[in-house]
């Protein structure tokens, strides 16, 4: 059985410890992205990557969304006024964050590229882009929204992945550009959207990181 943090009461877990306990999770990611990209323009997309991943699309699906309903409502029952407040002014303060207008731009920036470019939507390096900037906004919205000195060490994995998703954005608008299906206009201006969130994603990693060095020692 995989550790947990529950199995160490005694000491927060540091970013190294959560990335190991946050590997399957990636695995599973990746596996996911890399059928995506393979069966991208395949009419029975959807099904074949059921299979792959060995889903039971339907029974999981509804499965999934009950014990998520579940898990919800002990939590949210759980949490007290001060705890339910504290988590809603945590992502009211970073909806008012550059960190979140430079994640909010980029994304607007690619779904009106998208709407405009309808070719782009079969092609697998913009879907890689766009999915792969998603994961990165998803990921920095985590690293944002933590506060709890115990959970620092978390945070810090959680903006790794977002870094690591950065990185693969670009790389994917790269392809887009090398291959002739975005102009060197449109592929640096991405770029540069991708490298403010980029940039927000390493300083707070580096503030996390000295917050842990202040407590931890």
């Amino acid at each position: 059985m995989a550790e947990t943090p529950d199995d160490h009461n005694d000491a927060p877990w540091d970013e190294f410890q959560w990335e190991r306990f946050l590997q399957e999770q990636d695995r599973k990611t990746d596996a996911f992205a890399t059928l995506y990209e393979r069966y991208f323009n395949h009419p029975d997309r959807d099904r074949i990557i059921a299979e792959e991943m060995g889903w039971n699309v339907f029974a999981d699906a509804e499965e999934d969304q009950e014990r998520f309903e579940s898990f919800l409502s002990e939590a949210m029952d759980h949490l007290s006024d001060a705890e339910e407040q504290e988590f809603d002014d945590e992502f009211e303060e970073y909806s008012r964050s550059v960190a979140y207008d430079d994640t909010l731009r980029l994304h607007r920036w690619i779904n009106r590229l998208m709407d405009k470019r309808e070719e782009l939507r079969e092609n697998p390096h913009a879907a890689k882009f766009a999915l792969r900037a998603a994961v990165c906004g998803a990921k920095l919205a985590a690293g944002f929204c933590g506060h709890d000195p115990d959970e620092v060490g978390m945070t810090i994995a959680y903006l790794k992945r977002a870094l690591h998703a950065a990185n693969d954005s670009l790389d994917a608008l790269s392809s887009l550009e090398q291959e002739g299906s975005l102009d060197r206009r449109r592929a640096n201006h991405g770029r540069r959207l991708v490298f403010k969130v980029r940039d927000r994603i390493v300083a707070r990693i580096g503030e996390c990181r000295a917050l842990w060095r202040a407590r931890q020692g």
